[in-house]
């Protein structure tokens, strides 16, 4: 009778900790079904409804329909004939964004404006440095801007122009349909995407 009500009483005592076990296992799956699974597929369901441009990660078509890049994510234009962006020391590489954050003291800093601004007297002999906006020689933080401010885009216009034939007012034209105003007309400054208006100046010179 003894050993009867012993072995009773270690199996009653188990079953607390098999009880704990299960419910832990069946909180587990429960919380990866509706973490893991549910739940992103209802947020990429919802926003694939209601933006779907922005949450595919805002590209930018040609005419063909072929993306050629993100209005979000900025490019590097070798040519001269195009209108540059900003300065970016990861090459506009989006694996890699950042900026060295360098203080305006920095050798590094001040070698590589100085090599920016001897670049833009070379391919800008039409306009006076002292038209030179800071932001066409410095880094965004994020490395990846594709705005430029407007004056940015308007002081690049003798050169494109003498390159490309077209004349500048058109080119101005072109800088003024691309500029985009404050966020809500408050945040922000004024931009103009270097993609959008470089797309813009191609169909321009296809159609001269």
């Amino acid at each position: 009778m003894a050993n009867h009500s012993e072995n009773h009483s270690e199996n009653h005592s188990d079953r607390p900790g098999r009880a704990s076990w299960v419910v832990a296992v069946r909180a587990g799956i429960t919380f990866i079904v509706l973490c893991g699974l549910l739940y992103p597929l209802l947020c990429t369901g919802l926003a694939q409804l209601l933006m779907p441009a922005n949450a595919n990660g805002s590209l930018i078509r040609d005419a063909n329909g072929e993306a050629v890049g993100s209005e979000l994510i900025g490019q590097k234009f070798s040519n001269p004939a195009f209108f540059q962006g900003r300065v970016s020391s990861i090459d506009y590489k989006a694996e890699a964004s950042g900026s060295n954050n360098y203080a305006p003291s920095n050798p590094d800093m001040l070698a590589r404006t100085e090599e920016s601004i001897a670049a833009w007297r070379k391919a800008n002999p039409d306009v006076p440095i002292d038209r030179l906006p800071i932001a066409l020689v410095t880094n965004s933080g994020s490395g990846l801007d594709p705005h430029i401010t407007p004056a940015s885009a308007t002081v690049q216009i003798p050169r494109i122009s003498r390159l490309t034939g077209i004349p500048e007012d058109r080119l101005q034209s072109l800088v003024d349909a691309h500029t985009e105003g404050r966020d809500l007309g408050v945040f922000g400054e004024p931009r103009v995407n270097v993609l959008k208006l470089n797309m813009s100046l191609q169909e321009a010179v296809a159609a001269q």
